[in-house]
């Protein structure tokens, strides 16, 4: 699936920024989160969603039109793509055969079934990419990368492959979403940053989803993730309820994925390991 062209130019944004991803459908998470960021007086202009409002759980049109109603800056991932233009798959990039893949047959079915023509046709105004400007610094956000939506960069991915995409889009930070999981990176020439997601745990063992805060220091933007607690049980039972697949019921309130075939060696021998990424200057 490769990364459409529209980038949408936000100009100088006015920080702090929160910044978070995959709401996934949980429709407790996304309020929850909503909820965090009134707490911290931020305003719709300050939050951005790196994408795949739609998946697992069991809220999908709920979860799109609070998204929607909340006014927050919101690009496309490989979900919105799919379920704005009626393609066939989730466009997840779950290699063929695989458990995900298997069972995201089931929740984009339902997803597809649930989601109205009025968010559909909402889901494909959404632009591909967003840049703007915090503290001097360029940023870029982008679903999975600048050259392709569904591309799963890690933690482990390598500095080079991370400095490519940069290059690419000539920023000097990369903001990326869809690999689930927090983490960030910096180096003498950029850095990579992943908030994480609030509708599914980490894999860490905890019911936790995600949030990453960009917050200007003198000359730099300091980066913190935070936990986002929320009712976890409710948004399983809702997913009892609506015939999902248990095994992602299951996750939210283990905090561990059904499978980790997408994960990278390093990122596999973490799983159900409590996760707090260190705040980092860029």
């Amino acid at each position: 699936m490769n990364a459409q062209t529209d980038i949408k130019n936000l100009g100088a944004l006015p920080g702090p920024l929160m910044i978070f991803g995959g709401p996934y459908s949980n429709l407790q998470a996304t309020q929850a989160l909503l909820e965090t960021a009134n707490k911290l007086g931020l305003s719709a202009n300050q939050l951005i969603c790196t994408g795949d409002a739609v998946a697992y759980c069991a809220d999908t049109e709920a979860t799109v039109q609070l998204l929607r109603d909340a006014g927050v800056h919101w690009i496309q991932g490989n979900c919105e793509e799919s379920l704005g233009n009626r393609i066939d798959d989730c466009g997840c990039g779950f290699e063929e055969g695989s458990s995900c893949a298997i069972l995201s047959d089931s929740w984009y079915r339902y997803a597809d079934r649930t989601i109205s023509e009025d968010s559909r046709s909402w889901l494909r105004t959404l632009p591909a990419q967003l840049r703007f400007t915090l503290n001097g610094r360029r940023i870029q956000v982008v679903h999975g990368a600048a050259d392709q939506t569904n591309r799963f960069v890690f933690e482990s991915t390598s500095q080079g492959e991370k400095q490519q995409q940069l290059n690419l889009v000539q920023a000097d930070v990369l903001i990326g979403g869809h690999c689930g999981l927090p983490f960030g990176q910096a180096w003498g020439s950029g850095a990579w940053l992943n908030a994480g997601v609030i509708g599914m745990p980490a894999n860490d063992g905890t019911t936790d989803g995600w949030y990453m805060l960009l917050t200007p220091d003198a000359e730099r933007i300091k980066v913190s993730w935070h936990r986002l607690r929320y009712r976890a049980t409710e948004a399983a039972d809702a997913m009892r309820a609506a015939g999902l697949p248990a095994a992602y019921r299951d996750a939210l309130l283990c905090g561990l994925w059904p499978n980790i075939d997408i994960l990278p060696a390093t990122e596999q021998s973490r799983r159900g390991q409590p996760l707090q990424p260190a705040p980092l200057l860029v």
